[in-house]
């Protein structure tokens, strides 16, 4: 493994704060829907997965106790599978087309005025949603839809 779980789980953390949650990019990239379960699993996990051991040892009795705690570690490892995906997800290299985009993007960002870091010539996911955060936050509506 070239990073350790805590590295790629802080990557997560934070590229799932980089990214913008837009409507424009749900059918683009499956980010959206990721950060959108993953804070849900968040939330709801802890208290389901005791819940769900106390449901379980409770009707079972504690001769189920290891099946109900592996239940349990079940629930508690969703947030951490989704966060670990987003970190992996955050170093990967864009693709060709998606490169070509950001590139495209960046370019007509500097037009419009945006004080921007020159593009990266291997940029990475995480670039890319510094920049589409960028221009959501900075820039009219009406000259982002135009990419989309």
């Amino acid at each position: 493994m070239s990073q350790s779980i805590t590295a790629m789980v802080k990557a997560g953390q934070q590229y799932m704060q980089i990214w913008p949650m837009q409507p424009q990019l749900y059918g683009m990239f499956p980010e959206c829907r990721v950060i959108s379960a993953t804070k849900f699993s968040i939330k709801v996990m802890p208290a389901l997965s005791v819940l769900t051991v106390a449901v379980l040892v409770n009707l079972q009795g504690y001769d189920k106790l290891p099946q109900a705690l592996a239940v349990g570690a079940l629930f508690l490892s969703l947030p951490v599978q989704g966060l670990m995906w987003l970190g992996h997800r955050s170093k990967q290299m864009l693709p060709p087309s998606l490169k070509g985009w950001y590139l495209d993007i960046h370019y007509k960002m500097q037009m419009q005025g945006c004080a921007l870091q020159s593009p990266k010539s291997k940029p990475e996911y995480r670039e890319l949603a510094r920049l589409l955060k960028t221009a959501f936050d900075e820039l009219d509506k009406a000259f982002t839809k135009s990419w989309f």
